[in-house]
């Protein structure tokens, strides 16, 4: 690392960026049991197992409401069809739950997967300053240092706040995962009444959004990677060492920016692509 207090800046601001990059590819490749050691996930199944009980009363409920909203009289109900339509659906919503969760977040996690093997790509690349930049700021005097500092100050704030917003996105991904399978079995007991059904189909449409918010993160740091593969250009070296750190910041800066901005509109997109609704 440079002895320069303004190349040593801006290459801590790039270093936190690679950080949180390489974490962000970390996260999505985690499952909720490795996440934290299992702290979290151990109390969330707590949670979960919790509200069963709950979930099991108003399963009874809506199962009742069902059958009379169904059957114009109890004696439809001695009816073999109506009968075996009836006791579908109560086991359905009874068998449905944290499994069916576990399982819709592994078949996103092997799509994950499949796009990061496809792409090639087992991490992200790395950002960092081109050599002909640090060496016309290294050879920079006192005076013409002065205007890079102010430069060096804002563009490694921008890109350190950046960061933080990007991988805030993602951990806030992964705590809806949590908050989704906890209170689960209150949505999913509305399976058992037909009316009330459509309360547990938009939850599951909502749960699957999230999980698929995943591989939308990883096909944008995927085609980030590939784009960063070719860093912002120095230009013209000729020009002064402020001008060169302004063109240079001020496009990496424009190139994060696309990032974070596709990483936050990863839940919108999903909604789109997959119409799940809003």
């Amino acid at each position: 690392m440079s002895d320069n207090w303004v190349v040593r800046n801006l290459e801590n601001a790039l270093e936190t960026w690679n950080d949180k990059l390489t974490e962000i590819w970390g996260l999505l490749t985690a499952t909720p049991e490795e996440f934290k050691g299992g702290k979290i996930w151990n109390v969330i199944l707590d949670i979960n197992g919790a509200l069963q009980v709950i979930g099991t009363a108003l399963l009874v409920l809506f199962f009742v409401v069902g059958v009379m909203k169904t059957c114009g009289s109890f004696a439809e109900v001695k009816k073999p069809e109506h009968a075996l339509r009836l006791f579908i659906r109560f086991a359905r919503a009874i068998t449905y739950g944290l499994d069916l969760m576990l399982s819709l977040f592994k078949i996103v996690q092997g799509t994950i997967s499949t796009i990061m093997t496809s792409a090639g790509f087992g991490q992200a690349n790395e950002t960092t300053l081109p050599q002909e930049m640090i060496t016309a700021i290294e050879n920079c005097d006192f005076f013409e240092s002065i205007p890079l500092w102010a430069v060096t100050l804002i563009g490694s704030l921008l890109i350190t706040v950046l960061s933080f917003i990007m991988i805030m996105t993602v951990y806030g991904r992964f705590f809806k995962l949590y908050m989704y399978t906890a209170i689960a079995p209150i949505p999913i007991s509305t399976f058992a009444g037909e009316p009330s059904q459509s309360v547990g189909k938009n939850f599951i449409k909502s749960y699957a959004g999230v999980c698929l918010e995943g591989a939308i993160i990883a096909l944008a740091c995927i085609i980030y990677s590939a784009y960063a593969a070719s860093p912002p250009a120095v230009g013209d070296t000729g020009l002064s060492a402020v001008t060169i750190v302004w063109n240079y910041v001020g496009e990496l800066v424009f190139n994060l920016l696309v990032l974070v901005g596709a990483i936050k509109a990863s839940d919108r997109i999903v909604r789109e692509m997959m119409g799940l609704g809003g």
